[in-house]
């Protein structure tokens, strides 16, 4: 074990003292998600529980973003990010700390709410790691900043806390660390240096035509059939002008038009997502998309051109190769070596490297398994790890432990890397 995890260990020598009430806060936090941009009780918990540790807090940060400052001393300093919102998802875990939450969405609908991506964990495991560390300040010198982001799932929350002044208002840090929980063998970390986590784009269109009675069709510019062609085209993008080198997702979510079998309505409505790994890709599906689209109106004898709007963008999650080689070291001298894996990018987008790129400070970011250890090794065996439910299911359920203390290991660890002794 190298010096700076033997320090990583002084400093988490009474983690399982701690772990009783953080179970406890996790168990909370799930029992009461938030939506995005309306983080104000979990907010809050992570507010509280970093001042009674000594650190100096600023709420309302990006509306709802907290951030916390521990001076100590001379030395680098590191910034540790958590994001907190929920999604609106009925929860079917059928844990005796289930959501029954409902709120109300943006556009006014009223919706179930769980914590079905992990949130949750991640909020815990910052709140644990912060304590720990402010418990152990003679074990380390330098500054921590841990970071309480909202709004991560509809891709605005990074770039909220940006444009609210993060940058004026907060030390410049030499490294910004975040971790995410996924479906995986808990108790394992994997990472990898350059892109992690795929661009997101998220695109609503809407395709006009000339309605009638069902009746008398030849009266109509159906937007139905329209639509559903576009539909179909758009499949040929990743199958035909993609390299099969390349990756990409494309994605239809949703296609809505009318709302009676014998009226042909006015116009049709298509929401789709892009996933992508590298920039000319990126740019090269969206223009497909803008050309396909725009071909099918035309072909069909739209009144007008189609409106073509983008909304939930995610950039690239990219590892600086310097910083993640630290942080891949400082895990292999902690955790025995079937901890600590490789992984490939994931199709998931996060708007976590925003701060490192708009910052200009390398960051690394990492998953952390959730899954019981058994289970996903008779998954793995028989095939069907895909049956196990992902982030974003109703039935996605981490296992406490060990997940909960790996998570709280893993920043500790990876911030004792930089941070002096």
């Amino acid at each position: 074990m190298s010096e700076k995890a033997q320090q990583a260990q002084n400093v988490l020598a009474n983690l399982g003292t701690l772990l009783p009430g953080l179970e406890s806060v996790y168990k909370d936090i799930h029992s009461h998600p938030e939506l995005s941009m309306e983080e104000n009780r979990t907010a809050g918990i992570a507010a509280d529980r970093l001042r009674a540790a000594g650190y100096e807090v600023t709420t309302g940060v990006g509306k709802t973003g907290v951030v916390a400052v521990l001076r100590n001393g001379d030395g680098p300093t590191i910034m540790l990010r958590a994001d907190m919102d929920a999604l609106p998802v009925r929860e079917a875990t059928g844990l005796p700390y289930a959501s029954n939450v409902t709120s109300t969405d943006h556009d006014g609908k009223s919706v179930p709410v769980m914590h079905a991506c992990g949130h949750d964990m991640h909020v815990t495991w910052l709140i644990g790691a912060a304590a720990l560390l402010a418990q152990s300040r003679n074990a380390w010198r330098g500054t921590l900043i841990p970071l309480f982001q909202p709004a991560e799932e509809t891709g605005v929350g990074a770039q909220a806390m940006i444009d609210d002044g993060l940058f004026k208002r907060f030390p410049k840090p030499s490294a910004i660390l975040g971790q995410h929980v996924m479906v995986g063998s808990s108790g394992v970390v994997s990472t990898r240096s350059g892109v992690i986590t795929s661009a997101g784009d998220s695109l609503q269109i809407r395709m006009f035509g000339r309605g009638s009675h069902g009746s008398m069709p030849q009266s109509s510019i159906d937007p139905v059939v329209m639509a559903a062609a576009t539909v179909l085209r758009l499949q040929t993008i990743v199958s035909r002008e993609v390299a099969p080198t390349d990756a990409a997702v494309v994605t239809v979510g949703s296609l809505q038009a009318g709302t009676k079998e014998n009226v042909i309505p006015d116009e049709a409505v298509i929401k789709l997502n892009v996933r992508t790994f590298d920039e000319d890709v990126r740019k090269r599906v969206l223009a497909a998309i803008n050309r396909i689209v725009n071909a099918e109106a035309e072909a069909s004898r739209a009144p007008k051109k189609p409106e073509i709007t983008p909304f939930d963008r995610y950039a690239f999650v990219k590892n600086d190769p310097e910083a993640t080689k630290r942080a891949i070291d400082a895990f292999r001298s902690y955790f025995p070596a079937d901890r600590v894996k490789d992984t490939q990018p994931t199709t998931a987008s996060e708007d976590f490297g925003s701060f490192g790129t708009e910052w200009q400070v390398p960051s690394v970011f990492w998953f952390v398994g959730s899954t019981d250890p058994e289970t996903y090794a008779n998954a793995k065996r028989s095939g069907t790890i895909a049956d196990i439910p992902t982030n974003h299911n109703p039935r996605f359920a981490p296992v406490i432990h060990p997940t909960l203390e790996t998570g709280v290991e893993t920043l500790v660890v990876a911030a004792h890397a930089w941070l002096a002794a």
